[in-house]
């Protein structure tokens, strides 16, 4: 199994969490035609005010990294970049499971 999974946590400056889950949510719906993306989902913290986490399901890692030479993906990116204090990430390669 060659599937490739990401868990992303982005922390937002103080007041812009909002904005950038605005900006991830656009990101999620322009993944939408893209048979590769088997998931792209937005999560919010209770108890952390500022964090986003991300996570994607690929088909494989060359599609998540082809998807990110996309037209939308890189304008997406250049307006959420400025909202992001911090990231931290995992880059997992799936090996099994329920919805796999």
């Amino acid at each position: 199994m060659n599937k490739f999974c990401t868990y992303g946590k982005f922390v937002a400056h103080e007041g812009k969490r909002d904005q950038l889950v605005e900006i991830l949510l656009q990101a999620a719906e322009s993944l939408e035609s893209l048979d590769e993306c088997h998931m792209y989902a937005v999560n919010i913290s209770e108890d952390e005010p500022n964090a986003v986490w991300v996570v994607e399901f690929w088909q494989d890692e060359a599609a998540h990294t082809a998807s990110l030479s996309l037209k939308s993906t890189k304008s997406l990116i250049q307006q959420g970049r400025p909202l992001i204090a911090a990231m931290e990430g995992n880059r997992l390669s799936v090996i099994g499971g329920k919805g796999i």
